[in-house]
């Protein structure tokens, strides 16, 4: 007899029977979910990987042939079981294994000196490219300029480890890009060619090269596109001036020094850029670039059948004005205080277009064909990008306080 505080013993235990088919539903509604759980979702949760541990099947042919193994015998068991098989290829993995063949190692070989025999004794330092075209005997590669640079001999290594002697065709510093000429015996593959316009920010992309030289080359790593038309200055001179500015394509794929001259690839597998530098600060994590294919293309034809960029060339050493304090705008080159920005014109070379159109020095240009200019990567973009050589130019600029505009016929540089 079981006895409740207030001593009602029979209407307690009434009550408990009284709501006895509701535990008896709940135990048949917990039994069919659990029935429907190892029966259905169990399989998908292994079906899909998602148990943190691993899953093994054992049918009832395997149990009842083997029914003579004892309870905890774990050598005997695992004859029994046969693991589930999971397909872990990806499209990454497909588009690798597609690709890889096309990208390359380059060795820049450079001569160092003489050894105690009198023998030449060598050095140099390492890159990737990428093989964009077989034609015939020959097959050709892109690489980055900084990559080959100052070579004596350049070598190409092919994914197998075969070393091929390359000639170099031509390369570029401003757009740092150089093509490569190799033997096509060993090679029966070239990479697919995309659209760079067409790639969005965040879209996933995969860089594949040789960072930190050979021993790991063919290294994989993948990322998103982090952003388009980038503008990086760069000074090549090493007087503290950006030369010339870039328009590139921003990933957080990793790249790493031999990494130069690889393949950027979208998930089609198509070459959308050459890898082409990093931000390498120590507080900085996750910044690499790429030349965008369809501003590299132009420039690889053009060093494929000449050898070298054919650009206009105007004839004057100039720097930005922002170069100049403020105080000297109006004292020293007398400018309206109109004028924001522009470049100023430090020497003429004797008889370039500058000269026979009548610019002189300390003369401040502050528009070209109309369109402002404010330092002299300006100055080179119009020119480089937006004219041809036999072309006319309008160059506005100031003199004495005085704006004028004359027309200059530009040359080949």
């Amino acid at each position: 007899m079981v006895y409740f505080d207030d001593g009602s013993s029979k209407r307690r235990k009434g009550l408990y029977r009284k709501n006895r088919p509701y535990w008896l539903l709940y135990l048949a509604i917990g039994a069919a979910v659990g029935a429907f759980l190892f029966a259905v979702a169990l399989p998908k949760i292994v079906e899909y990987n998602i148990l943190p541990y691993q899953i093994y099947l054992v049918s009832e042919e395997q149990v009842d042939q083997n029914s003579h193994v004892k309870q905890g015998d774990r050598s005997q068991l695992l004859d029994l079981i046969s693991p589930v098989h999971v397909d872990i290829s990806t499209q990454v993995t497909s588009i690798v294994e597609q690709v890889m063949p096309a990208v390359v190692g380059v060795e820049n070989i450079q001569k160092q000196g003489f050894n105690f025999w009198d023998q030449a004794t060598y050095d140099g330092g390492t890159g990737s490219g990428v093989i964009y075209r077989v034609d015939g005997e020959h097959a050709h590669v892109v690489t980055n300029h900084h990559v080959i640079e100052g070579a004596d001999q350049i070598e190409v290594i092919l994914e197998d480890g075969t070393r091929v002697m390359a000639e170099l065709i031509g390369s570029d510093l401003f757009t740092d890009l150089a093509v490569l000429q190799i033997d096509s015996s060993n090679i029966n593959v070239a990479i697919d060619i995309g659209n760079s316009e067409l790639a969005k920010v965040g879209e996933p992309v995969i860089a594949i090269g040789n960072p930190l030289g050979f021993d790991l080359a063919g290294s994989v790593t993948q990322g998103i596109i982090s952003g388009k038309q980038r503008s990086i200055p760069l000074d090549y001179s090493g007087d503290g001036r950006a030369d010339w500015q870039v328009e590139v394509i921003q990933t957080d794929a990793a790249i790493n020094p031999g990494n130069s001259g690889g393949a950027l690839i979208n998930m089609s597998g198509q070459l959308i850029g050459i890898n082409s530098m990093k931000i390498s600060q120590s507080y900085v994590e996750g910044i690499g670039f790429a030349i965008p294919i369809d501003e590299a293309l132009p420039v690889i034809n053009e060093l494929e059948h000449n050898g070298e960029m054919t650009r206009a060339f105007l004839g004057v050493e100039a720097y930005s004005l922002v170069e100049v304090p403020k105080v000297e705008w109006s004292r020293s080159l007398n400018l309206p205080s109109s004028v924001e920005g522009g470049i100023y014109v430090q020497s003429v070379e004797p008889l370039s277009p500058a000269e026979l159109a009548g610019i002189e020095p300390y003369d401040v240009i502050v528009a070209l064909d109309g369109e402002p200019v404010y330092t002299i990567v300006d100055l080179r973009k119009h020119l480089y990008q937006e004219k041809a050589p036999g072309e006319d130019m309008v160059i506005t600029f100031y003199r004495e306080n005085e704006r004028r505009e004359v027309t200059v016929e530009l040359s080949t540089q």
